[in-house]
């Protein structure tokens, strides 16, 4: 199957989603008009054409890479972490509130369903130290280099004439 994506300048590719589009087009339409220009009935669209994958952070730091994933709303144990060759992939699921029947929605902009992001890895990260922690809404990925691609400080003697 082929996914289509729209590059975004400063912000890679990203996967296309027509009802973004129409959301982002809305925004505009609104703060022009100074008023809401269309029903927001139409965002009620069923979940599978939704979807969602939550926004994420990859960093440096000086012994390990971090990812930061924004999956607020879910339990540690409905995330799914794995490791597969150069491939770190993170999944879950995010249930909708059961209180609330579909036909009582004025307005939803949050997203449910399942998840899967998966991101390439280097090969300098040691693998069986990989460590993870989710916090307020926060998954952080703790990925450790390997001893032998670890930054070293080499001193500068200064030479004696």
């Amino acid at each position: 199957m082929m996914v289509m994506e729209r590059w975004r300048p400063g912000r890679g590719l990203v996967r296309w989603n027509p009802f973004r589009e129409f959301e982002e087009m809305e925004r505009r339409f609104d703060s022009l008009l100074g008023r809401p220009s269309f029903t927001p009935m139409w965002r009620r669209a069923p979940a599978e054409q939704m979807g969602w994958t939550p926004a994420i952070d990859v960093f440096e730091k000086n012994d390990s890479f971090v990812v930061r994933a924004e999956i607020p709303g879910m339990k540690e144990e409905d995330i799914d972490i794995s490791v597969s060759g150069d491939t770190l992939t993170i999944k879950g699921e995010r249930k909708a509130e059961s209180e609330v029947k579909e036909e009582d929605y004025h307005y939803c902009e949050r997203c449910y369903g399942s998840f899967s992001r998966s991101i390439s890895i280097p090969s300098s990260v040691d693998a069986a130290k990989i460590e993870a922690s989710y916090d307020n809404g926060i998954l952080e990925v703790t990925l450790p280099k390997a001893p032998e691609v670890k930054p070293k400080k080499i001193e500068v003697a200064a030479r004696k004439k």
